[in-house]
Formats: C-alpha cells, sequence, structure tokens
C-alpha cells in the first residue's frame, strides 16, 4: 500500500475519534491533561488494535461481524450522545464525577471510533498486504487527530458553557447517524 493511499485511509479512519475527541473535551467543565493523554491515548490505540484485529481475523471475523458491527457503533454512539444531552439539561443534578473519558464510556466510545479500522483490517489481510505498518501508521493519525480534536473542544466548549454539553451530544448521534447510513444501510 503506498503511502499516499495509506494518509488518506489513515485520515478517514481518523475522522470519528477528531469529531467524538472534540465533542467530549467540549463538553468537560474543564480539560486536562490526563482527559487529553486518555482520549488520544485510547483511541489511536483502539484504531491500531482493530486495525490488527480485522488482518488476524481475516474472512472469518467479517462473515461473523458482517451487518452488525455498523449497528453496534452507532448504537453506542446515540446512547452516549442521548445521555450528553440529557446530563446537560440540569448541570447541578449531574453527577460531579461522571467523565466520559474513563470506565466503560471510553471503551465503548473507543470501540465505536474504531469499528471502521477493523473493516480495514480485514481488507488487507483478503489481499495480502501486511498487517504492521499501516495499524501503526493508522493508530498515530487516529492519536494526532484525537489530540487536535481535544483541543479544538476545549477552546470551542470553553465559549460554549453548558451548551457545549449539548452541542457534543448532537455530534456524537450524527456520527452514528452517518455510520448508519455510509454502511449499515447499504
Amino acid at each position: 500500500m503506498d503511502v499516499f493511499t495509506l494518509s488518506g485511509t489513515a485520515v478517514a479512519l481518523g475522522a470519528d475519534a477528531f469529531a467524538v475527541s472534540a465533542a467530549v473535551a467540549a463538553g468537560l467543565p474543564r480539560v486536562t491533561a490526563r482527559h487529553t493523554f486518555r482520549l488520544t491515548w485510547h483511541f489511536g490505540f483502539f484504531q491500531f488494535m482493530m486495525t490488527a484485529l480485522g488482518w488476524a481475523g481475516g474472512e472469518g471475523l467479517f462473515v461473523f461481524t458482517s451487518g452488525l458491527n455498523y449497528w453496534i457503533g452507532a448504537g453506542i454512539l446515540f446512547l452516549l450522545g442521548l445521555k450528553m444531552i440529557y446530563d446537560s439539561r440540569d448541570p447541578e443534578q449531574r453527577v460531579r464525577d461522571y467523565d466520559p473519558t474513563r470506565g466503560w464510556s471510553l471503551v465503548s466510545l473507543s470501540v465505536a471510533t474504531s469499528l471502521d479500522a477493523l473493516a480495514v483490517g480485514i481488507l488487507l489481510s483478503l489481499i495480502g498486504i501486511s498487517v504492521w505498518w499501516p495499524a501503526i501508521y493508522i493508530g498515530l493519525t487516529a492519536l494526532v487527530m484525537s489530540f487536535v480534536g481535544t483541543r479544538l473542544g476545549k477552546r470551542v466548549g470553553h465559549l460554549m458553557g453548558q451548551w457545549a454539553e449539548r452541542v457534543g451530544g448532537i455530534v456524537l448521534i450524527a456520527i452514528g447517524g452517518r455510520i448508519l447510513v455510509e454502511y449499515a444501510v447499504r
């Protein structure tokens, strides 16, 4: 795979990680270095890991997940988006310690944004391309795009106040809808 094709693929795969990072950061009252690290590390690692898993599973994994993976990813994004919107209704009632960059929320976001990478890994396996360089490149690209998204979300979130979390929820729902329109409803 040439560097231009790989770069285009990596940027396309990292677009969801960028958007979700920006949405999550915009919804946080204060974005710390730990929030940024958790988002960028997990999104980059999951992009790498899902590419490698797709390659390792090859056609068998494609048959197993075909038709379900995009529905699952979109469902996760829909639910997390609705939760963000619901939580933004009354900031005083919201659990003070809720942090979408920790625990199962972070894992769910990481999986949801990296399902495309699973399909790319399967494709690499089917066409006989070694996975390691593309997987590393895809993971690093997602890491960088998540970092930029987090920084952008931090700036926008500060300007938008409590509306940032609502907009972040809407963005997550829109990304889930895009996944359904582009992949699952074909």
